[in-house]
């Protein structure tokens, strides 16, 4: 639970849905993983509880029973609780002892030093559930089929997860000869099969929770199936990963310390996460000091506070007297880990509530060789999902110009765009590329894109005078009393 709260977290909580509530009274006379069984008045009532199910955003929905066997319950008393809750309050964070100041440039910006002790006590460890599906139907050759018998395959083995084969129709002249031998006794067509596997994507990995198979029937004499594989994925926090607290102080975590390497306090505790200070003035949230002092103070005596928001009841300049001179009593006193000294200036420790986003690192990292191509503009797709590139635009060439790197440049702007004959001339083996690449059409996007769309169709407007000078530099659209213009 979070030590200093809102006092809205069990109301949330019950309104979500995600925890099992007793609909009467009653005594347990059983309880497990899966069911609560509750004695009522005449009869007994199952509850059942969910167990690792598919949720949004690929999380997991997991119900753990709070209630004990011969225990009495009241109606509308919390039995489970559910992924995001504890004792019937909404769970979304951890309680952290944190520290303000700066620490060698890595908490720049909104950077986040952790300590490496989240990580091995699991403190931040989440499990996500991934759906992966894959679906048969009829074609032109024959229906696909599901199989476990797919051969050659025994490398790739641990990334299969569903093996489908695909009937496909081969040419006489590759036959084997054994197929020609059946042909020309049997008089038949041989037909052999693809490999079309559900296969585990790069980076994926976990354990199947479940396998869900699902047909449906229609009028023809073949059903479509379709298979559906559930993997539970354990993920741990690490570089690149968001953090935030309720203030909205968000930030990416740019490097994980060792515990002997982390500033301590006075009493030899380390402390586990390091924030930038200068993130509480920009934002104006001094507010979240008072929090974190509070938060200590609760953690010590071992008490939780719910404090309602927005709460100004308090006399005039109040927030200046205590940001002036409470605040000065709330700072300690840290030690340096490097040569065991204080450092020169005491700084503020508290303990506030911090989540874990969802914005793992694993999800955004995307790598691209030679995907797909727009048909209208021959430029790279856009987007993670379609295999897409990053886009190369005005500030990013002065970046690599900057850097002098003028072949790296050259393919971003010629080979890996939407210059064709550069492409030609680099891929095919017997062509020799001599002297400077002229100008990619990446620079006339504005004006051959309307063009291609049908905006100066001759059918509409009439002829239209155009043309493309030869040095590649200019390409002029004109009109039809004034003709193009090239350089000399």
């Amino acid at each position: 639970k979070c030590i200093v709260g809102t006092g809205l977290e069990r109301q949330v909580a019950l309104d979500s849905g995600v925890p099992a509530i007793a609909d009467q009274e009653g005594k347990i006379i059983s309880t497990d993983t899966g069911k609560i069984i509750l004695s009522g008045n005449e009869d007994a009532l199952g509850i059942p509880l969910v167990m690792y199910q598919h949720f949004n955003k690929n999380t997991c929905m997991h119900q753990t029973a709070r209630v004990r066997w011969g225990k009495y319950t009241k109606k509308g008393q919390i039995l489970a609780d559910g992924a995001a809750t504890v004792g019937g309050e909404l769970t979304l964070g951890k309680n952290i002892l944190v520290v303000y100041m700066p620490w060698e440039g890595y908490n720049f910006e909104d950077a986040v030093l952790i300590s490496e002790r989240l990580v091995y006590e699991d403190i931040y460890t989440s499990f996500h559930i991934r759906k992966y599906e894959i679906q048969t139907h009829v074609t032109s050759q024959g229906p696909k089929r599901i199989t476990n018998k797919i051969p050659y395959l025994e490398t790739h083995l641990r990334d299969i997860l569903v093996g489908k084969l695909t009937p496909q129709v081969v040419k006489e002249s590759s036959y084997a000869p054994e197929d020609r031998l059946l042909s020309a006794i049997l008089g038949i067509q041989v037909s052999t099969s693809k490999e079309t596997c559900l296969k585990l994507p790069i980076g994926g990995r976990g354990r199947v929770i479940d396998v869900r198979w699902v047909q449906k029937k229609g009028g023809s004499s073949y059903n479509s199936e379709m298979i559906c594989v559930y993997i539970s994925q354990k993920c741990e926090i690490k570089v690149g990963n968001k953090v935030a607290e309720r203030h909205g102080n968000k930030g990416f975590i740019s490097k994980i310390l060792p515990r002997q390497d982390m500033s301590y306090l006075q009493d030899g505790g380390p402390v586990d996460m390091v924030f930038n200070p200068l993130g509480v003035p920009s934002r104006m949230n001094v507010g979240e000091l008072f929090e974190r002092s509070l938060g200590l103070a609760g953690s010590l005596l071992d008490r939780h506070y719910r404090i309602a928001p927005f709460d100004e009841r308090c006399e005039q300049e109040a927030s200046r007297k205590l940001l002036f001179f409470e605040l000065y009593q709330a700072s300690k006193q840290t030690t340096n880990p490097w040569n065991g000294g204080p450092f020169e200036q005491s700084v503020i420790i508290g303990k506030p509530y911090i989540f874990k986003l969802i914005h793992q690192v694993d999800d955004k990292i995307h790598r691209r060789s030679s995907e797909h191509y727009a048909l209208v503009t021959q430029q790279p797709l856009r987007g993670r999902s379609k295999q897409g590139g990053q886009r190369v635009g005005e500030i990013e060439v002065w970046a690599l110009e900057g850097f002098g790197v003028a072949h790296i440049l050259q393919e971003m702007l010629t080979y890996k765009s939407d210059h064709i004959r550069a492409c030609q001339e680099k891929i095919l083996p017997n062509r020799k590329t001599v002297g400077e690449v002229t100008k990619p059409y990446t620079f006339h996007y504005k004006t051959n894109k309307p063009e291609k769309d049908g905006l100066f169709s001759e059918r509409i407007f009439g002829p239209i005078k155009s043309g493309i000078c030869a040095c590649g530099n200019y390409r002029v659209i004109g009109n039809q009393k004034e003709g193009p213009k090239f350089c000399e």
